[in-house]
């Protein structure tokens, strides 16, 4: 009998040291919280839920505390989550997003209006401005670049360069990219209104030309021999959203277009998101780095919304009267497509109910995602 009652306690015992229970650290519980903040805001406030949603959940899978060994934990070479995470680790999952975004977009409000592009490339400024900042806090190049392109408020070109860059902070350089993308309607209204004044923020442009069937089938593939002879570094993201955009407009390859902005990029968002939450996991996220990735982050992106809304100001000093552009739509220069464009409109009818900004925004929005795409390109061409 003390026998069975030995080897029951002596079970019982091993069978604890395995639980999540017996290796739970303080850092785990705050972690879950995070999660548990994200998924509250993507539900509570639909702040970007296609994206927090995955990610909250994300972080509460990588931050099940585990006894090392058992082969569940992102980080374990062979595991499931590691073999899905080499997505994110080599960068396989940024292009097919991008491919995705070109699918979905269209460029016509900055192909009749090609200045707009301007904002969208002054909006990068937030990159290298916190670029320079990292390397003053001690950061290497590298990481400095990988930290400084999440001003251009694109996750999965803050993915694709740091993995190429700087693997060490991907995890936490990704969640920061990914939670200013969602928190944009939060950030970007302060920055625009302090900024401009109200005659300015009542400015009418002009409604956009029509563009052609033939224009819009040119854009993608003389937009992507530009770029690309110019950053052949950025190949991987620009080929991919300009081939997606190729197949949206072409007209005969309707049911790959439908594909690569459907099913495809769900199912990639879903993978990205997941798997970057997961990497979140508090033994090797809660550091002090972690936390002056995220002040970068944020310093980052005002001054890319920041930049972009100055600009137009500038650029109205050169515009006749009656071309002049509303400097709410500078803040679309950052590539968070949509939701930037949506801030500018928003905006922009709170002082003018009848103004309609969305059309003009989503030409700097879109010049934005070149442009991260771009600035990715530089800093890999020459740091890698």
């Amino acid at each position: 009998m003390n026998e069975s009652l030995s080897f029951l306690t002596e079970n019982l015992g091993e069978f604890f040291k395995y639980t999540g229970i017996a290796n739970v650290t303080f850092g785990h519980i705050v972690m879950i919280c995070v999660g548990l903040i994200f998924i509250t805001l993507a539900i509570v406030k639909e702040w970007e839920p296609m994206l927090l949603v995955p990610i909250g959940f994300g972080i509460l899978i990588g931050n099940i505390p585990f006894f090392s060994g058992l082969q569940v934990g992102i980080y374990e070479e062979g595991s499931v989550l590691n073999i899905l995470y080499s997505g994110v680790r080599n960068g396989w999952y940024p292009p097919l997003i991008f491919l995705g975004i070109g699918a979905m977009t269209d460029f016509s409000s900055l192909v009749s209006n090609p200045k707009l592009l301007l904002i969208g490339a002054a909006a990068q400024l937030g990159i290298f401005g916190a670029y320079m900042l990292s390397l003053l806090l001690g950061f290497a190049p590298n990481e400095a670049a990988s930290i400084g392109i999440i001003g251009g408020a694109d996750g999965p070109t803050a993915i694709f360069l740091a993995s190429r860059l700087a693997p060490d902070i991907l995890g936490a350089v990704a969640i920061s990219a990914y939670s200013y993308m969602a928190l944009v309607p939060l950030i970007q209204p302060p920055i625009m209104k302090l900024f401009t004044t109200r005659k300015e923020r009542l400015i009418r442009m002009k409604p956009p030309r029509a563009v052609s069937q033939t224009e819009k089938i040119l854009f993608p593939i003389v937009g992507f021999l530009l770029t690309c002879f110019i950053v052949p570094s950025g190949l991987p993201l620009l080929g991919m959203l300009f081939f997606g955009n190729l197949l949206k407009e072409s007209g005969v390859t309707r049911r790959l277009a439908e594909t690569a902005r459907g099913p495809m990029i769900d199912i990639v968002t879903i993978l990205i998101g997941v798997t970057v939450g997961a990497s979140t996991q508090a033994t090797t996220f809660l550091v002090s780095e972690s936390v002056k990735i995220f002040a970068i982050g944020a310093f980052s992106f005002i001054i890319a919304t920041a930049a972009g809304v100055l600009f137009v100001k500038v650029l109205n000093l050169f515009l006749k009267k009656g071309n002049k552009i509303n400097p709410l739509i500078g803040n679309a220069g950052v590539s968070a497509v949509p939701d930037s464009a949506r801030v500018s409109q928003i905006i922009g009818q709170q002082y003018d109910p009848s103004n309609h900004l969305l059309m003009h925004a989503m030409g700097p929005n879109v010049a934005g995602v070149i442009g991260s795409a771009v600035a990715a390109g530089i800093l890999l061409g020459f740091l890698s």
